[in-house]
């Protein structure tokens, strides 16, 4: 009994020195909401979860501000300063979804450090986590962010969170379902779902991940639609694009709120999903243009696949839209499109 208690008094020892040896990097409480997000001292932050209690959360990391975003339902509940990754270690730009969530990350690569809070976006490494905010980017490829507001967007923001990284920061619009989603019949009103015939040119099998979180990423380069649940493709189609020599952009959609209303009612069937639009200036070959935001009215979906598409889509859905390719089978500039992989999926990637 006594061997017991001396491993356990050691055991607590040691968890105690390590807790200890873990650094805080920041302010140790958030400063006023109403503080302008330029006025913001390296390692200070806002944070005011109540405005937005409930609803999806997302993500915009501005590079060129050095700032990340926390928006939930389309409503800023809290703004940091961020340090990215520096030269030859450049954070990644594009839409990820977070896939696995470490409140004490250590570093597989850097000699053990302390990751707190950590929220990985990539398979190579790259997580949004606690660390430290000089005032320039200096990590080796994460976003750190200060210790505290990286454990309140961990404690608040849940597996699969869409996550924007971009170069200007863009802030989010509150608009209706995009019409590129919306199946109607020739007179523009909602139509019942039909059965699906074996010569469309799209395919879907939801049974390969019957249940999580819905992504769609819409390609212009591609021509095609790919629908991934869990990061497991259930869906794949072509697209029609009006003006195709027209960029479309990069744009992200999340889907904020279901129809509330009876479908069975023509009110209610009126009702569509509200979303909320991000548009990525800075994102690839797009230098700093802002994107088009009524590009999406320019893309259009097989009938069918859309009555089986939004069957699936729920708050937190998210949709990409984007120029660039993104099947196997083009080649060119490697980019982050879309990264989101199976909550259950090993780690095994070097950390910054």
């Amino acid at each position: 009994m006594r061997l017991i208690f001396l491993v356990l008094g050691l055991f607590l020892a040691a968890t105690v020195a390590d807790a200890a040896s873990v650094p805080f990097w920041g302010a140790k409480a958030p400063v006023p909401y109403d503080t302008l997000t330029q006025d913001l001292k390296p390692g200070e932050f806002t944070w005011a979860p109540e405005i937005a209690p409930e609803g999806p959360i997302l993500v915009v990391v501005s590079l060129g501000e050095q700032r990340a975003y926390a928006y939930r339902n389309g409503v800023e509940i809290g703004a940091s300063t961020i340090s990215s990754g520096k030269k030859g270690h450049e954070t990644p730009t594009g839409v990820f979804h977070t896939f696995l969530k470490d409140k004490d990350h250590h570093s597989s690569l850097y000699h053990n450090a302390a990751m707190p809070y950590t929220q990985k976006l990539t398979r190579d490494g790259v997580a949004l986590h606690a660390g430290g905010i000089p005032g320039y980017p200096e990590s080796h490829g994460c976003v750190h962010l200060p210790s505290e507001f990286a454990r309140r967007l961990f404690n608040a923001a849940p597996l699969g969170m869409t996550v924007v990284i971009g170069d200007p920061q863009t802030a989010p619009a509150d608009v209706g379902h995009p019409p590129l989603l919306v199946p109607v019949d020739a007179e523009g009103a909602p139509v019942d779902t039909p059965r699906l015939a074996a010569t469309d040119d799209y395919r879907w099998e939801p049974e390969k991940s019957p249940a999580g979180s819905v992504a769609i990423i819409m390609s212009g380069y591609d021509r095609r639609a790919v629908v991934l649940r869990n990061g497991i493709e259930i869906g794949r189609s072509t697209i029609a694009i009006d003006d195709p020599d027209v960029r479309l952009g990069t744009h992200v959609f999340t889907m904020k709120s279901a129809p509330s209303g009876n479908p069975e009612t023509a009110e209610g069937a009126a009702q569509q999903p509200r979303w909320v639009r991000v548009g990525i200036a800075g994102h690839m070959n797009s230098a700093d243009q802002s994107p088009d935001p009524e590009a999406d009215r320019r893309i259009h979906l097989p009938d069918e696949f859309l009555y089986v598409l939004n069957a699936v889509l729920a708050p937190g859905s998210t949709l990409l839209i984007t120029d660039e390719p993104i099947l196997e089978s083009t080649t060119g500039v490697e980019m982050a499109v879309l990264s989101s992989s199976p909550h259950d999926a090993g780690d095994a990637a070097a950390d910054d």
